[in-house]
């Protein structure tokens, strides 16, 4: 009922561990705090806040528009819905370096159990368009080693995004990803690697855990779990596939409503009112409402 019980450091010592075991983690990204609790019902291994989403959730583009405040607010929600360790997209970090520690402290305290901070040029777009520019190697360290030092719980994921696979090729990849690991990183995300082979190529040449993108119309092939676990990679996400399923299914709905006046054909495609109350486990509140509001008269009779 209400929030979960386990604590944010714990999900962040139950991120850790279960990277240590060398296993492909699953995280499906969550576009609200229920979608997150599905996420969970459903068997995964954490949750994902993207911020693509939270842009087209707020109907801007990925284009660094959205504020530390706005990302926060949104992680925090999603994050004390589930039991799941979350992990959120920290953008560039919303500044220079002391604004990448607030960042860092400042979603610490909303709850994920870890974040990523890229090395585009500020302000970003979308990891998977034409056009990017990144930083050079000083700044992009420069935001790593800020964002190492300025978390409070060791546990806390620091993970290191490079976009720049797409712009200087991928032997400028592989150097970049080691310098962000020496800066402190104790994750890469590589962005929008053609293949599996380079994939494989950053897995073999960093000591920390490397996550793949499979977002839908991507530069990346969606691969499997099979063949991304085969090249070594431990943690995988699917950025806006439920935001993408959902949006698409809200639009048949309304075409659906337009043409027939009647929502009547569609009804079989919708979540059922008693899955819904499931997941939001209305027994328990239910039960909770009796504990506290009922009450008898038995000893008051006078």
């Amino acid at each position: 009922m209400l929030y979960s019980t386990v604590t944010a450091a714990t999900k962040r010592q139950i991120l850790r561990e279960r990277l240590a075991s060398g296993d492909l983690l699953r995280f499906p990204g969550a576009f609200n705090p229920l979608s997150a609790k599905l996420i969970q019902d459903k068997g995964f291994d954490g949750v994902y806040i993207s911020g693509a989403v939270i842009s087209a959730d707020l109907g801007l583009p990925d284009i660094g528009l959205t504020t530390l405040s706005e990302v926060a607010m949104r992680a925090g929600q999603i994050a004390r819905m589930t039991d799941l360790p979350a992990i959120v997209d920290a953008d560039t970090g919303f500044g220079e370096p002391m604004n990448v520690a607030r960042t860092v402290q400042t979603l610490e305290d909303a709850g994920v159990a870890g974040l990523h901070i890229e090395d585009q040029v500020n302000p970003k777009r979308c990891g998977h368009l034409d056009g990017k520019a990144v930083v050079d190697s000083g700044t992009a360290v420069q935001r790593i080693r800020a964002a190492a030092d300025a978390r409070r719980d060791p546990n806390l994921l620091i993970m290191a995004r490079t976009d720049i696979r797409a712009v200087e090729g991928l032997p400028a990849a592989i150097d970049r990803a080691k310098e962000l690991v020496e800066a402190g990183a104790d994750a890469i995300f590589p962005e929008a690697m053609k293949d599996l082979s380079e994939f494989e190529a950053i897995r073999g040449a960093v000591s920390v855990p490397v996550l793949a993108n499979m977002t839908e119309f991507g530069k990346s092939e969606l691969f499997t779990i099979d063949q991304l676990a085969g090249v070594g990679i431990n943690i995988v996400i699917y950025p806006v596939s439920l935001l993408r399923l959902a949006m698409g299914a809200a639009e048949r709905g309304l075409d659906t409503l337009l043409a027939e006046g009647t929502l009547k054909p569609a009804v079989g495609d919708m979540q059922t009112r008693a899955r819904l109350y499931e997941l939001l486990d209305y027994e328990a509140y239910n039960a909770f409402d009796s504990g506290v509001f009922n009450f008898t008269l038995e000893n008051n009779k006078d």
